[in-house]
C-alpha cells in the first residue's frame, strides 16, 4: 500500500525568538490549513494511506474536518511526549511501516529531528518554523503532489531526492549529535534560553550550506562565500573576541542582525574532524543549545555526507511535466478519479 507519512510540529514557530526577535507566530490552525490542502495533493497522485504524528492539538484530524479525500488516514500509535522526541519517534516507526515520504511542517530543529530518526526515507521539509534554512517554503498543494509521486515511486529516485550533508558533533571521538544546517561553540553554560544571541560568545560556528539570502547562523557565512545545499563541502569560522578580522553582518534571526569579526575561515571536507578547543562550553546545533562539553571532554565537529534524503520539490514536478504524468489520458487526475470508482 502505498503510503506517506506527515509530522507537523505543533510548536513550532511559536519560540521564545517571537519575543527578543520579530519572526511571525505560525499558528496551528495556518498548519491545518496546510495539511489539508497536502492531504488533497497526495490523493491526486496514487498515495493509498497517509499515517501522521499524533500532537495535542490535533492538526491531522483537524485538517480532515472540511475535506474528503480517498485516504486511510491514520494516527501512528506512540506515547506523545510534547518534545523533539516525539518527531523522532514518528521518523523512525513511519520508516518500519514502509512510508515512502516524510513530509515535515516546522523549523531547522524539526528538520533535524526527523533526520535523527531516519535517513533513508525520503523528507520534505516544509517552512513552518522560526529560521527556515533546510525547510522550503512552497504552496503545500504543490508539495502534495510532489510527495505523492516520490510516496507512489512514480519518478526515478535519483531525479527526485538528494543527499543532504550533516554535522556530526563528536564528544570523546564519538558521534553524540548532529545538526543539519549550522554548529555554534557558545562559551556561556548558563542557558537561559535555548536560541544563541550574544555573538561575542560564540569562537567557532560550523556549517552545512551558506547563502547570502539565508536567515540564522549560516547567513554569516553566507556573507562570504556559497555552499550549495548538498555541495560535499562545509564552512567553519573562527570569530574574533573582539574587534580584528573581517567585520561581517547577518540576519541571525528575523528582524535581528548581528556583526561578528571573522578571524579565518576554512572550508570543511568530508571525514576532517575539526576539535573544538573551548572547555566547558555548550554547542548549538541549528540555533538550538543542545550538547553540554564538560571540563577535560574532547569535543569536535566533522562534516558527513550521510545525511538524510531530501525531496528537490522543483526537480520533481519538472520531471513529471517531461514525463507528462499529468497531461493526457493517464494524467493523475484520472487515475485518481478511476482508483475512487473502482
Amino acid at each position: 500500500m502505498t503510503t506517506a507519512a506527515i509530522l507537523a510540529n505543533p510548536a513550532s514557530g511559536k519560540d521564545i525568538r517571537r519575543l527578543v526577535a520579530h519572526g511571525s507566530v505560525f499558528d496551528n490552525q495556518e498548519k491545518v490549513r496546510m495539511v489539508r490542502r497536502l492531504l488533497l495533493g497526495l490523493a491526486r497522485t496514487g498515495v493509498e494511506r497517509v499515517i501522521y504524528m499524533p500532537d495535542a492539538y490535533g492538526i491531522v484530524p483537524r485538517a480532515l474536518n472540511s475535506i474528503e479525500v480517498p485516504l486511510l488516514v491514520e494516527a501512528i500509535e506512540m506515547p506523545v511526549a510534547n518534545s523533539q522526541e516525539d518527531t523522532i519517534r514518528a521518523a523512525e516507526i513511519a520508516e518500519t511501516l514502509g512510508a515512502g515520504v516524510l513530509v515535515v511542517l516546522g523549523g531547522d530543529g524539526t528538520s533535524r529531528a526527523a533526520a535523527k530518526g531516519t535517513r533513508e526515507v525520503p523528507i520534505m521539509a516544509l517552512s513552518t518554523g522560526t529560521n527556515n534554512v533546510f525547510p522550503v517554503m512552497i504552496e503545500t498543494t504543490v508539495a502534495g503532489l510532489a510527495a505523492g509521486l516520490v510516496a507512489a515511486n512514480r519518478l526515478p529516485r535519483e531525479a527526485t531526492c538528494r543527499r543532504a550533508c550533516l554535522l556530526e558533533i563528536l564528544m570523546n571521538d564519538e558521534p553524540a549529535d548532529i545538526a543539519l544546517v549550522d554548529a555554534a561553540v557558545y562559551t556561556d553554560l548558563f542557558v537561559a534560553s535555548r536560541a544563541v544571541w550574544d555573538m561575542d560568545k560564540v569562537p567557532r560556528l560550523f556549517m552545512t550550506r551558506a547563502a547570502p539570502e539565508a536567515i540564522g547562523l549560516s547567513a554569516i557565512g553566507g556573507q562570504l562565500t556559497s555552499i550549495l545545499p548538498g555541495e560535499p563541502r562545509g564552512l567553519a569560522l573562527t570569530l574574533a573576541a573582539h574587534n580584528g578580522g573581517t567585520p561581517v553582518t547577518a540576519a541571525i534571526a528575523p528582524g535581528m542582525f548581528a556583526t561578528v569579526h571573522v578571524q579565518d575561515m576554512e572550508t570543511m571536507l568530508p571525514g576532517r574532524v575539526f576539535a573544538v578547543e573551548e572547555s566547558p562550553c555548550l554547542i548549538a546545533v541549528d540555533g538550538e543549545r543542545e550538547v553540554i562539553v564538560r571540563r577535560g571532554q574532547r569535543a569536535g565537529v566533522r562534516l558527513s555526507t550521510d545525511g538524510p534524503l531530501v525531496v528537490d520539490i522543483r526537480a520533481t514536478m519538472a520531471r513529471a511535466r517531461d514525463a507528462r504524468l499529468f497531461t493526457g489520458p493517464a494524467n493523475g487526475k484520472n487515475n485518481h478519479e478511476k482508483r475512487r470508482g473502482s
